[in-house]
């Protein structure tokens, strides 16, 4: 298996779909993103996941992590990767200089992070989940916890989020870890942790974990949370490092994929730490490190969808199986099965899923830098709005569809694609994550429909919409574009059926929040579809030169909008359906 990193592809999103260099001028921080300077970035990004950690995948599924008396030991390669990776300088790319950034756009941290995921997803959790630890503490952090961010900005340190407890799981309402003052401004914390990515390694010094808690004064449930940095070396005024805390790694967990990255049951014993954000404020404040993580796991399961497809694709047009009806290789036995139909439908499904994605959270990737700018607060108010909306849509529907595409890649290679030797199956493991951490599929249903679009009386929907609607009304004419009208169409009449319903019976919403969240996931892909088939209609009457790559995008935004999109006819069905046969039958009627 050889992944290569479609360069090409995330150029064409950026330059041609996205236009990212306009974008970039008006950003302070895009100045030296200049596009021979994002062209270099990509490239370097490039090699350093094709050389170092594509490698080292399969190594690490195989191998795992390993625990003795508290102590991990990553993979074989894995740590000299990570200080491969500190010395190349890529921890800092996007933040700020004045915490010892490179002073670069976010985006362009989030659309290399692509080549990370892509070429080796356990390995890449150990890279990019600092980021996050990062942005809460800039932040929520008070001047006194500022002293944490250098190291973790230069990647010699490495950040966690610890929410979940083993009886609690999403419902963090319920979380019991323990939070007292020590009368100085630091606090003792006690508890337990589970489910923690990099709760312990041996690729840093030090690991600053970001944890949930209740002060001893909390009121019951959410309300009641604080947020609390917890290092695992204590840290001296002047950012040295001091005594072990009162941290341990109790054990690590033996998972499905991931392999090569570490899972722990994090225990703290009246260990220091600090607060962040107002007392009993700590889920407004982790929010900006979980944002920021959902929007990481729609690239981990679209990283997964195109490296499967890669594999799937040479195998197929390598694999001699089967007469077509029209021969391919007259003189051979068999033709190389990539010209049978039920075969491109899988590839392309992958194809249109993958590349789809990767503009839909490229898109994500720009409102994540308007509302880090100094533009107007319009500007920031719009961008906001719109992440909120898709967030949610990015990180539950391209996890779901990873979980299809990847069953695609297996199935190409038959009997090749079940063992391990292909790596095929690997990717299917490592992707059904994606759908549970940061919050399950049925979770970013009831944040998008209840929490955001029926909360706010669809007003969240409003920026996004209204972008789409102007697209359309400027392309009128265009059969995709016409399509695409009548899906958003469907989409709003829907809401307002749901809204009606759930004002009755409030059960409608999570009985249809998957549902609906997939309807619209379906529809805003098509979106992303229907430009890159605009743009590259348009560069083939131009005359390009490089006709062949365009006229693979305009064939495969014709295929999602043929094959793909008429799927929200179903969802349309079960939207309408409700909540009524779900709730029909008793509870004890489920045993058997």
């Amino acid at each position: 298996m050889t992944y290569k990193v479609p360069v090409r592809d995330m150029q064409f999103v950026m330059n041609d779909v996205l236009d990212f260099p306009s974008h970039y001028q008006n950003l302070p921080e895009g100045e030296n993103a200049t596009p021979d300077m994002v062209d270099a970035i990509l490239e370097e990004s490039a090699k350093f996941a094709e050389n170092v950690l594509e490698p080292l995948n399969q190594t690490g599924d195989l191998v795992g992590c390993q625990f003795d008396e508290g102590e991990v030991t990553t993979p074989p390669g894995f740590k000299e990767a990570y200080h491969q990776y500190v010395e190349n300088g890529w921890p800092a790319l996007a933040a700020s200089e004045s915490i010892g950034g490179q002073g670069l756009p976010r985006s362009l941290n989030l659309i290399t992070n692509e080549a990370l995921v892509s070429s080796n997803h356990a390995w890449s959790l150990y890279a990019t989940v600092s980021v996050g630890a990062v942005e809460t503490i800039l932040a929520h952090g008070a001047e006194d916890t500022l002293r944490f961010l250098p190291k973790l900005v230069e990647g010699a340190w490495a950040g966690t989020m610890c929410l979940t407890e083993s009886h609690s799981g999403s419902d963090l309402g319920l979380l019991r870890t323990k939070a007292k003052p020590n009368g100085d401004g630091s606090y003792k914390i006690s508890g337990s942790k589970v489910f923690i990515s990099g709760g312990e390694h041996d690729h840093t010094d030090n690991i600053i974990h970001i944890v949930l808690a209740r002060l001893p004064d909390a009121p019951a449930g959410v309300k009641g949370i604080s947020l609390f940095i917890i290092p695992k070396f204590k840290v001296n005024s002047d950012g040295s490092l001091g005594d072990k805390n009162g941290v341990s790694c109790g054990s690590i967990e033996e998972k499905m994929g991931i392999h090569g990255n570490v899972t722990c049951v994090m225990n703290f014993d009246e260990a220091e730490g600090y607060l962040i954000g107002a007392p009993h404020k700590g889920m407004s404040c982790m929010f900006t490190f979980i944002n920021e993580s959902r929007l990481l796991v729609s690239q981990h399961a679209q990283g997964h969808i195109e490296a499967s497809f890669q594999n799937a694709l040479a195998y197929a047009q390598e694999r001699l199986q089967m007469r077509a009806p029209v021969r391919k290789l007259k003189d051979k036995s068999a033709d190389p099965i990539i010209v049978h139909p039920d075969v491109r439908r899988m590839l392309l499904t992958q194809k249109a899923f993958s590349e789809g994605a990767r503009m839909l959270t490229y898109y994500c990737a720009q409102q994540v830098d308007i509302t880090h700018s100094q533009g107007s607060v319009e500007e920031k108010h719009n961008a906001e709005t719109q992440l909120a909306l898709l967030t949610p849509i990015a990180k539950g529907f391209i996890s779901e569809v990873s979980q299809e595409a990847t069953g695609y890649g297996v199935q190409i290679l038959g009997g090749h694609g079940f063992i391990c030797e292909s790596g095929q199956e690997q990717h299917c493991r490592d992707t059904r994550i994606t759908t549970i951490y940061e919050g399950t599929t049925g979770i970013q249903g009831l944040d998008l429909l209840g929490r955001k679009i029926l909360l706010s009386g669809g007003e969240v929907m409003q920026p996004f919409v209204q972008k789409i609607q102007a697209f359309c009304a400027q392309n009128v004419g265009n059969n995709l574009v016409a399509q695409l009208e009548r899906s958003l169409y469907k989409l709003l009449e829907l809401t307002d059926v749901i809204a009606g319903k759930a004002d009755k019976n409030p059960d409608e919403v999570n009985a249809v929040g998957v549902d609906y969240l997939m309807f619209a996931g379906y529809t805003f892909m098509a979106y992303f579809w229907a430009r890159a088939a605009l743009v590259a209609e348009n560069t083939i009457n131009e005359g390009s030169e490089d006709i062949d790559f365009y006229q693979a995008k305009l064939a495969t935004a014709k295929f999602y909008f043929s094959k793909l999109l008429p799927r929200t006819a179903t969802l349309e069905l079960t939207i309408k359906a409700g909540a009524e046969d779900l709730m029909r039958i008793d509870d004890d009627a489920f045993s058997f």
